[in-house]
């Protein structure tokens, strides 16, 4: 038996990179890829899919009001890059939700969910490096726009040093300029992947992959100092000699 799936999603980028993690899984037939909510609808009016990799924020229709509006929706497993509908999803009966960008080993997790659902063993795939490239690309062309002097500014994800709290407002450092921003550290913290970037203080969000050097009281970037938060230090610590010993 094969799971038939489709991915929706308007970023192309998106949609390479889940195709190729699906090719990789014997048991999924890909049936269809698709970049706007309107015409998935009428995809799954007219054709039997039983797993939907769908998106969120999309142009004319959200994939949460797609989600709402199918009589009777296949398996779905949110992509996306916005963590805060993790709530709403899960009330609609989502399989799961995988935060951008989706690394393989996340999106197995997910697809084991689902054979398990459908009464399958989990299948057996060939192991895919993390930071593999099609990985690796998905990252780095992963962007934000922040509103700041009247206009929205893109900042590429990979290219984020640290961000720093200004009251209500945010300073986020890149090599190549400083963006500041009106929005508050915590709204930034719950937009970012976690497993690229980590709150250590209470003004500071710091890019861990950007980390030069760092000590019990403070972190390194690009020659910067940036102190470790009292009550953040335990957690700060464990991070980042984990990922030390990954990197080894």
């Amino acid at each position: 038996m094969k799971i038939q799936c489709a991915i929706v999603d308007d970023e192309p980028l998106a949609l390479d990179v889940l195709e190729n993690y699906i090719e990789k899984i014997e048991q999924l037939e890909l049936v269809a890829r698709v970049d706007n909510a309107v015409e998935a609808f009428n995809l799954l009016s007219r054709q039997q899919i039983d797993l939907l990799f769908l998106d969120i924020q999309m142009p004319k229709l959200t994939g949460l009001e797609l989600l709402k509006n199918i009589t009777h929706p296949p398996r779905v497993i949110f992509t996306t890059a916005y963590r805060e509908y993790a709530l709403e999803g899960y009330e609609l009966n989502v399989v799961d939700y995988l935060l951008k960008p989706i690394s393989f080993e996340r999106f197995l997790k997910a697809v084991n969910k689902v054979f398990q659902l459908h009464g399958l063993h989990a299948p057996s795939v060939p192991a895919v490096a993390q930071g593999s490239s099609t990985e690796q690309a998905l990252y780095t062309e992963a962007f934000i726009y922040l509103k700041a002097d009247k206009k929205m500014v893109k900042v590429l994800l990979d290219d984020i040093l640290y961000i720093e709290s200004l009251k209500d407002y945010i300073r986020v450092k890149t090599p190549h300029k400083s963006v500041t921003a009106y929005q508050r550290i915590s709204h930034m913290e719950e937009k970012l992947p976690d497993d690229r970037f980590m709150r250590i203080h209470r003004s500071y969000i710091i890019s861990k992959r950007k980390v030069e050097a760092y000590s019990t009281s403070h972190v390194e970037i690009a020659n910067v100092e940036i102190p470790i938060g009292r009550n953040y230090r335990a957690a700060v610590l464990k991070a980042l000699n984990r990922d030390n010993l990954l990197r080894e």
